[in-house]
C-alpha cells in the first residue's frame, strides 16, 4: 500500500495523507488527471467510482459515484480552485447525488493534492481542511480516514497498468444505461486540439468519418446559445460501389447534425445537444474535455441518450470506429 503515513491536525482543522510511488511523478498526476484511471482506485475496494465529468482547470467541475455492492449510491463533486500541472491542484470536495447536484445539508471540505519527486520515485501530499472541528470528527466516524487507505491502496495496479491508458485509439466506457465515455489521445496541444473542433477551414478537413466523404455544410458554433449545423455526403465512387453491391449497402444521399451550445469554455469544455437532421427523435447531450498530457491532449466525450435503446442502437452504427477514423485523420493532416 502507498500510505506512508496520515495524520490530524486538531488545531489546524486538517487531515494530511502522505503516500510513496515507485512510478514517476509525472505518471501519477496522469492517474489522478484522468478519468478512465481515478475512478478505478478512489473509490473504497468495496464503492468503485464512475467518473462521469472530470475537468481538470481552474473553474472545472468533477462529479462522481460510488456504488456498493448492494446498489446503494453516495456521489460527490470536485470544484477546481487551482491547478499547476504536473504538479499540484485544490478543490472543494462535496457531496452530492447522482446527478451531480450538490448535497447542501452536509459539509463541504478544501483539499490540496501535491505530487513531488523522490530519489525511488514521487509521493503525494494530500491535505484536507475542515470547517470545524465537529466537521472533522463527523467525517472521520463516517469512515473518511478508512475510505481514502482503501481508496489509495489500488492505486498501484493502475500505475502498472500502461497500456490501457497509453493507447492511441478511441475508446469507449460504458457509464450507465444511457451515458457512455468515448476517450482518445491526441498528438498536440489542448489549444490545437480545441481550434480543430472549432475552426471552419480546419474541421472539414478531418471530421469525415470513412474515406470518401466530404462535409459541404459546417457552421461552427462558439458561444453559449448558438446553434451548430454540420452535413456531410459521400462521394460519387461511394455511390456507385453501394449501388453495385445491392439494397443492404445503400448510403445516404446526404445526412447531418445540427444543436445548439450549453456551455463553452475554450480551450477545455464544450457542451452541446445533437439532433440528427430530418429525424424525429430526442437529442443526444455531448460534453467534451480536454486535459493536457505533455506534448498530447486527452479528448473525453462523454455522451447521454434518452433510453438505453437508441444507446445500443447508435453504438451499433459504428459510430466509435467512425470517431476513431476521424481522430486518425485529425493527427495525419490537421496536427502532423
Amino acid at each position: 500500500m502507498p500510505v506512508t503515513s496520515v495524520e490530524k491536525d486538531l488545531d489546524a482543522l486538517t487531515m494530511t495523507v502522505i503516500a510513496d510511488f515507485a512510478a514517476p511523478r509525472e505518471r501519477v498526476w496522469e492517474a489522478y488527471t484522468d478519468p478512465r484511471q481515478i475512478e478505478k482506485f478512489w473509490g473504497p475496494v468495496e464503492w468503485p467510482a464512475t467518473f462521469t465529468r472530470h475537468d481538470v482547470y481552474v473553474g472545472g467541475r468533477s462529479h462522481y459515484v460510488m456504488t456498493s455492492p448492494e446498489g446503494e449510491q453516495s456521489g460527490g463533486v470536485w470544484e477546481f480552485l487551482a491547478v499547476d500541472p504536473g504538479r499540484s491542484f485544490e478543490v472543494r470536495d462535496a457531496f452530492a447525488d447522482a446527478d451531480g447536484n450538490e448535497n447542501a445539508q452536509m459539509p463541504s471540505m478544501r483539499m490540496t493534492f501535491q505530487f513531488e519527486d523522490t530519489e525511488s520515485g514521487s509521493r503525494l501530499v494530500s491535505t484536507t481542511y475542515f470547517g470545524s472541528l465537529e466537521q472533522l470528527e463527523q467525517l472521520i466516524e463516517m469512515g473518511m480516514e478508512q475510505g481514502m487507505q482503501s481508496a489509495m491502496g489500488q492505486i498501484d495496479d493502475v500505475l502498472a497498468d500502461l497500456a490501457s491508458f497509453a493507447s492511441g485509439e478511441a475508446q469507449l466506457t460504458l457509464l450507465s444505461d444511457t451515458q457512455v465515455r468515448v476517450s482518445r489521445l491526441i498528438r498536440g496541444t489542448v489549444q490545437q486540439v480545441w481550434d480543430a473542433h472549432h475552426k471552419k477551414d480546419l474541421l472539414q478537413k478531418w471530421l469525415l468519418g470513412p474515406d470518401g466523404w466530404s462535409m459541404p455544410v459546417c457552421e461552427i458554433a462558439t458561444a453559449q446559445g448558438q446553434t451548430y449545423r454540420y452535413e456531410w455526403e459521400p462521394s460519387a465512387d461511394l455511390l456507385a460501389d453501394a449501388a453495385q453491391e445491392g439494397a443492404d449497402a445503400a448510403l445516404p444521399q446526404r445526412f447531418g447534425f445540427t444543436g445548439e451550445v450549453l456551455e463553452f469554455e475554450a480551450p477545455y469544455r464544450a457542451v452541446n445537444t445533437e439532433s440528427m437532421i430530418g429525424m424525429d427523435a430526442p437529442s443526444t447531450l455531448n460534453e467534451m474535455t480536454l486535459t493536457p498530457r505533455g506534448d498530447q491532449t486527452l479528448l473525453t466525450i462523454v455522451i447521454t441518450y434518452p433510453d438505453q435503446q437508441m444507446r445500443d442502437i447508435i453504438l451499433e452504427t459504428g459510430m466509435v470506429d467512425g470517431m476513431e477514423d476521424s481522430y486518425a485523420r485529425l493527427e495525419r493532416e490537421v496536427l502532423s
